[in-house]
């Protein structure tokens, strides 16, 4: 009886050590379940704090375009003013003396970088008995060197109608010739600064030379003259 039942418990325990391995290999761990976005919004939604700091500050930092200089508009048109010194030179300068005078100007913004002048002028020029008339109504081409910001220095040049009069003395008589109108040429440069989009102030020199005027009576009347202006101009 005894013999038996050590038999018994013997095939007991070898089974369940022949078992035991068997079931340790066929069971399996179960892994942690991961949550992982389902959708492209999800993952815009989880998108890191430090990131969306980081992207608020540099649009903040951003400079507003509002800052910046406004560009030049064509098609524009222009009135304005010159007041300066005028200087008579060549024969001019004997029959007048150099003044203080007014110039008026239009211009148009034909494109970025030329503008269109037209120049109107008079002045009258005492010296002692005699006197020297300056008038013009001339055009000029504008063209600016560079541009930068809202400083603009320039060149400009072109034709026009000038009616240069002189009374001078012609022996022991003062005579004044007659009203003609005579070609002639211009040149200078100068520098503008834009206030705004309407004004715009700068300065100017200019050189006006008149092709000569032919007299019956006394010497013709030949010279030329030199403006340097103060401008200002109303545009819009």
């Amino acid at each position: 009886m005894r013999n038996l039942i050590l038999k018994k418990v013997a095939a007991s325990v070898a089974t369940f050590l022949f078992t035991a391995p068997i079931l340790a290999q066929t069971a399996k761990p179960v892994a942690p379940k991961i949550q992982t976005p389902s959708t492209k919004e999800e993952l815009v939604t989880e998108e890191k704090p430090a990131a969306k700091a980081k992207v608020e500050e540099t649009t903040q930092e951003a400079p507003s375009p509002a800052a910046a200089p406004a560009p030049r508009r064509l098609n524009q048109h222009s009135f304005g003013l010159g007041l300066g010194q005028t200087f008579l030179m060549g024969k001019y300068a004997k029959w007048g003396e150099d003044k203080v005078t007014m110039d008026l100007f239009y211009t148009y913004a034909a494109s970025y970088s030329f503008d269109v002048v037209v120049n109107a002028h008079w002045s009258e020029h005492e010296d002692n008995d005699e006197i020297m008339w300056v008038r013009g109504f001339v055009g000029s081409i504008k063209s600016r060197i560079f541009e930068f910001d809202n400083f603009s220095p320039f060149i400009l040049g072109g034709l026009g109608f000038y009616a240069p009069k002189a009374r001078r003395s012609v022996g022991n008589d003062l005579d004044t010739s007659d009203d003609k109108i005579a070609f002639g040429w211009n040149f200078g440069g100068g520098v503008d600064l834009r206030l705004n989009d309407e004004w715009t102030v700068g300065g100017l020199g200019q050189l006006h030379a008149p092709f000569a005027v032919k007299t019956d009576d006394g010497p013709d009347v030949k010279g030329y003259y030199f403006k340097l202006l103060l401008t200002l101009a109303y545009s819009f």
